[in-house]
């Protein structure tokens, strides 16, 4: 049987590809810009991470993270029907999201020391969640996302959240049909009461609503405004506010934001039922949404505030904020709005070998192009030059050099362009470095070569 890639995962090659590295590019550029460096941590994580971070409660930890064991200790836990007995070093799970990866790295390497600068990173990388597949819904998805650990500030959270509007714009984005949600979530000083406040409603509407929020309401009753069911949807929709429930300090540092935002020209709308879906938020909170071609999958991204993350990890109080954003949801909102990420198909040299006894001069023209910087392409098959030409099209190639007996004999190579058909004769000894000008020459395009 032939193998098949696993359900809920896509192999990226070409245009997909290039996408995705024009992402990461457009990434480290904007980023750049506002101090953060690159990280990459493992695919994989101790378990405990995942549960200290996200939350045991979540659908992410109960339902979604694929548990990854070796042979031996996979035959130990089918044996002893849990994995309760394993060391946490050998319970580990492929990450489902960048954020409790980042904090760990940063506790294990003291990326904040006592007193130090804010960190500032980002990373890019696939994340896996064992959820139902649905279009831009994958089990091995892709993100980027960014981190700051070390500072309270609220201008740092409009900051971050500013960065993240100019990505999107970067990316192609019409910020025109984008929408900006933001609320507060509060902290431990206010949040638990209005946790209770959510519970007895949701209860106070059993009959209303369906199973999962009646559990929800013992384990984390925020998530019942998440809830896709209508009847749920509609209760909810007269729920506590967390905005009326917030303690001076959250309220204070909310009004900041938004001043902050305001002062940035940031369109923003509040959504007091805007929770994300991991435990570890605190105050701030936002989600970035596409207005027309996405449906129901219209988020593209969002994030917050997480000032209680790297105690939960083993590290000493720290406040934290962050975001992270889909590469599928992203490239379908692109689509829908008929921007090409991935950008045109790549142009190459070709150089083409007129008869066999040309063969390694093709190949010396080949090393010499690629050594001054020029992508370039030849035949590996024995092709005649008429299918050398169609493979010159094939890679999309501006430029054919020619090397035939004649051009040998004369010290030179013929030079093709491939648009208007126009050639050049150019000396063999200065075929990179006249090739490499032409091609890095800005009016390249519009240029014809002499007769």
């Amino acid at each position: 049987m032939q193998a098949k890639k696993p359900e809920g995962t896509e192999d990226l090659f070409g245009a997909r590809m290039r996408a995705w590295q024009a992402m990461q590019a457009t990434a480290a550029d904007v980023f750049g810009r506002y101090g953060f460096s690159a990280i990459e941590t493992p695919a994989m994580e101790q378990v405990d991470v995942f549960v200290h971070g996200i939350g045991q409660s979540t659908d992410v930890v109960r339902k979604e993270m694929f548990r990854v064991f070796s042979g031996q200790n996979f035959a130990n836990v089918l044996e002893a029907g849990t994995d309760a007995k394993l060391k946490p070093g050998k319970r580990l799970a492929l990450r489902p999201e960048g954020t409790a990866g980042f904090v760990r790295a940063a506790v294990e390497n003291t990326f904040v020391p006592q007193g130090g600068a804010p960190v500032k990173m980002w990373y890019a990388g696939p994340m896996f969640r064992g959820e139902r597949v649905q279009k831009g819904r994958l089990r091995q998805f892709h993100q980027v996302g960014a981190e700051v650990l070390g500072a309270p500030d609220p201008a740092l959270d409009a900051e971050v959240i500013i960065m993240l509007m100019d990505f999107y714009e970067e990316l192609g984005l019409d910020r025109s049909k984008m929408r900006l949600l933001i609320n507060s979530m509060g902290d431990p000083a206010c949040r638990p009461a209005y946790r209770d406040a959510v519970a007895t409603f949701i209860r106070e509407h059993a009959d209303e609503m369906c199973e999962e929020c009646l559990v929800r309401a013992d384990t984390n009753p925020l998530r019942a405004f998440d809830c896709k069911n209508d009847a749920c949807r509609a209760v909810m929709a007269d729920a506590p506010l967390i905005t009326d429930a917030l303690c001076d300090e959250c309220a204070e540092h909310y009004a900041k934001v938004k001043q902050y935002l305001d002062e940035a020209g940031i369109a923003y709308e509040e959504d007091p039922t805007l929770v994300r879906g991991l435990d570890y938020y605190t105050r701030t909170v936002f989600e970035v949404q596409v207005t027309e071609g996405m449906g129901a999958q219209s988020a593209i991204g969002g994030g917050g505030r997480y000032d209680g993350l790297m105690e939960l990890e083993g590290g000493k109080p720290t406040p934290g904020i962050g975001f992270a954003v889909g590469f599928e949801r992203i490239m379908l909102a692109l689509e829908a709005q008929g921007v090409n990420l991935a950008g045109p198909e790549p142009t190459c040299v070709y150089v083409v070998s007129a008869a066999p006894e040309c063969r390694d001069a093709v190949f010396r023209a080949c090393l010499g192009l690629r050594r001054a910087g020029v992508t370039a392409e030849a035949d590996y098959q024995g092709r005649s030059m008429k299918s050398q030409m169609k493979q010159a099209d094939k890679h999309h190639a501006r430029l054919c050099v020619i090397i035939g007996p004649d051009e040998l004999a004369a010290g030179e190579a013929t030079v093709r362009d491939m648009r208007t058909h126009e050639q050049r004769s150019v000396p063999l000894e200065n075929l990179a470095c006249d090739v490499r000008d032409l091609v890095n020459d800005d009016a390249f395009a519009q240029a014809d070569f002499p007769a």
